[in-house]
């Protein structure tokens, strides 16, 4: 029953017959063991081995480099086995001609680590990447250049900004020699640019230059929206597709406007018509070329989440991932990729010699360049399955789980399955069943699942249908989980059989259980043996121990908090440079509601680890701001969630609690359970500060 189904697995040096790269025009495909990554129409094959991989993405300067490896191993634990990401011009080369890899900008240790771990990475090498970066990554004195030098052009193939990005390109390849597959290490992919029209002759030009720097990879990527000008040289980049549940850069303050509910649809275009509405319009052509079909179908923005802008506070709920990547894969995609699946904190905004504010390091409307919008200035939460603080928003990160599970141990059949039916809430691909009915706000009653149909296990027995879904090969046992709404069955050989939840049935030889909700949260498979967490935790390998991490609130640490000033009157709103409400000025937050919080006893406490403790800060209004000597080190714009704060930022400071009445008036977009809140408000504006509690991190 064991197969080698994993990149992980593949990377121990296994060689077996490969399948040629055809058409496509990539670098090398063999590492120094002769192990092949190879590329087809149909997707990824490593060491003579199809795999459906899951690719997350993660930023390494916006984690801490100190739980770099502890956020890779609980990627790893949540079934992600390629791991996606941004190199931000701005957060290396802020000044012209000084570059900083050090601390969480420590990409070569980044990569390192990866590969300690056995994790796979695609580096998105920009130059633009937006990512809700300022200026979507430029740093200011190229945008100042630019607009010194009209014949500098951003983006664009004029002689003095290439000359600057193969500066970028340069130090980049600098950090990552040697780290490529070729030589031994991760790096299996390469993507040029982001989010870009064109023409080709400059994705051309880029990709040229990274390959003459240096930079050679079983395969190149591009984003594959928005429709390019002109035609594309195929086979030099894949195209990598992607789709959101909801959107923070709509300018509209609607549910789910546009297409939105298009997402989660079975559908036979790849094209999405709801990402960067704000840059490409909301009329995007989503008709297919038919070159485009000859490219295997892979995704790298699925939405893991979504973050809140200042004028549209989205609140998802964790059902959205699973259905999204549903959708993809029963419509023939061979890659759920997910952007973000961990989020993290801004680098420290930029200051001026004297100490004032040059810029931050968020995205903002008042940016002179790239799509505006006003975005926290240092939290990045992203609502992902891994959050900011690398906390599980627990539906997301289960539910998506066992989907990667599945595809771990079924994506090599499921790979070569073509899709056989398929309607707006049906696919068939082979011989597993997808359905998807749950739509994010209009229907979140609804169900999204996978099945098997006619799948033979092993020689002899067959599951003819279930109504329950695949979970894992482990133990020499096939494990399910139970869909909602449905009787545990499974019809092997013609025979019908009811399912005892989380109890094993000998069927025609072979094990199996159906696992509730509640054990399956519980469960996770570890060198080919299911596990259960004793704390509701994740499971993870450090080296060979399992270990689990879960959050609690702390038993006895505590922090004091007092009020110093209240609050004045909520601000004017006003519309910024996008059309859309502009978010407070730090000047803004001298009329804020203060508090004073005292971290005296867990200061006081020698057992206290600072690096594992957490501020979760329940408030309503309109934003928060948390300072530590002055100094802002987290922020949030009110969304009905609770707030965290890294209380090792905090320790030994004098820390400030901010907090903006939310006018009754306020031009933004709140869900309905938000709204609510907002319109019973009294005329002064919405404020209150609900709760405040220390959240501790524990490994065991």
């Amino acid at each position: 029953m064991k197969r080698i189904l994993t990149i992980l697995a593949l990377l121990s040096g296994c060689t077996l017959s490969g399948v040629a790269q055809q058409r496509f025009h990539f670098g090398t495909e063999s590492n120094p063991q002769g192990v092949k990554f190879e590329v087809d129409s149909r997707g990824f094959i490593i060491g003579g081995e199809r795999i459906l991989p899951v690719m997350g993405e993660i930023h390494y300067a916006r984690v801490p480099q100190e739980e770099w490896r502890q956020e890779i191993r609980k990627m790893k634990a949540g079934g992600i086995t390629l791991i996606s990401t941004y190199v931000f011009w701005i957060h290396h080369e802020a000044e012209e001609g000084r570059w900083d890899w050090s601390g969480n900008k420590n990409l070569r240790r980044f990569v390192q680590t990866c590969h300690e771990e056995g994790m796979p990475v695609v580096l998105r090498i920009g130059p633009f990447c937006h990512g809700e970066v300022y200026q979507g990554g430029f740093p200011v004195w190229v945008v100042d250049n630019a607009e010194r030098d009209k014949a500098y052009k951003l983006r664009s193939e004029g002689r003095g900004f290439l000359e600057e990005v193969r500066g970028l390109y340069s130090n980049i390849f600098a950090q990552i020699n040697g780290l490529q597959w070729k030589d031994g290490g991760p790096i299996v992919g390469i993507q040029i640019e982001n989010e870009c029209r064109g023409p080709w002759s400059y994705y051309m030009a880029l990709k040229n230059m990274a390959v003459k720097i240096g930079f050679d990879t079983p395969f190149y990527t591009r984003t594959g929206w928005p429709k390019l000008n002109g035609k594309e040289e195929f086979g030099q980049m894949l195209p990598l597709y992607g789709d959101y549940a909801d959107g923070f850069w709509d300018r509209k303050l609607d549910d789910m406007p546009g297409d939105y509910p298009k997402a989660f649809l079975f559908k036979d275009t790849r094209l999405s018509g709801v990402i960067a509405t704000e840059t490409f319009g909301t009329n995007q052509d989503t008709n297919m070329e038919r070159s485009d079909l000859d490219y295997p179908y892979l995704t790298c923005e699925l939405g893991g989440g979504m973050m809140p802008a200042y004028h549209r506070r989205i609140n998802m709920n964790g059902n959205e991932p699973l259905p999204l990547a549903i959708c993809k894969v029963g419509s023939g995609s061979n890659l759920p990729g997910y952007y973000m699946y961990h989020g993290g904190t801004n680098p420290q905004r930029v200051l001026n010699a004297d100490g004032s504010l040059n810029h931050p390091m968020s995205e903002c409307q008042a940016s002179r360049t790239t799509a505006h919008n006003d975005l926290p200035q240092m939290s990045y939460d992203f609502q992902s399955p891994l959050g900011e603080m690398g906390q599980t928003n627990e539906e997301a990160w289960h539910q998506t789980r066992w989907f990667h599970q599945f595809l771990k141990d079924w994506g090599s059949e499921l790979s070569v399955m073509d899709v056989d039916t398929l309607s707006d809430h049906y696919a068939r691909r082979g011989s597993f069943e997808f359905r998807n009915d749950y739509v994010r706000i209009l229907n979140e009653d609804g169900v999204a699942s996978v099945t098997p149909y006619n799948l033979m296990l092993q020689e002899g027995v067959t599951i003819n249908t279930a109504t329950v879904q695949p979970f894992a090969k482990a133990d020499d046992a096939y494990y399910f989980i139970t869909i909602k709404g449905q009787r545990p069955s499974l019809t092997i050989n013609g025979k019908r059989y009811s399912m005892r939840l989380d109890t094993p049935k000998r069927i025609a030889g072979c094990t199996f259980t159906v696992l509730s909700t509640a054990k399956a949260k519980s469960a996770y498979v570890i060198d080919g043996k299911m596990e259960y967490s004793k704390h509701g935790g994740i499971l993870y390998k450090d080296g060979n121990q399992i270990k689990e991490e879960y959050w609690t609130t702390h038993p006895t640490l505590t922090a004091s908090i007092s009020k110093v000033r209240d609050a004045g009157a909520p601000r004017a709103i006003g519309m910024g440079g996008a059309k859309v409400a502009e978010q407070p000025k730090d000047a803004d937050f001298d009329a804020a509601a203060i508090y004073s919080i005292d971290l005296g006893k867990i200061e006081a406490d020698s057992t206290a680890n600072a690096a594992s403790l957490f501020l979760r800060i329940g408030y309503k209004g309109d934003c928060a701001r948390v300072y530590a000597d002055g100094i802002l080190v987290e922020d949030n714009f009110w969304n009905g969630k609770p707030m965290l704060v890294r209380i090792a930022d905090l320790i030994g400071k004098k820390v400030e609690l901010r907090i903006l009445p939310l006018a009754k008036s306020a031009p933004i977009y709140l869900q309905s359970e938000q709204r609510a809140f907002l319109d019973a408000a009294p005329s002064s504006g919405l404020l209150s500060l609900d709760d405040i509690a220390v959240m501790s991190r524990e490994t065991k």
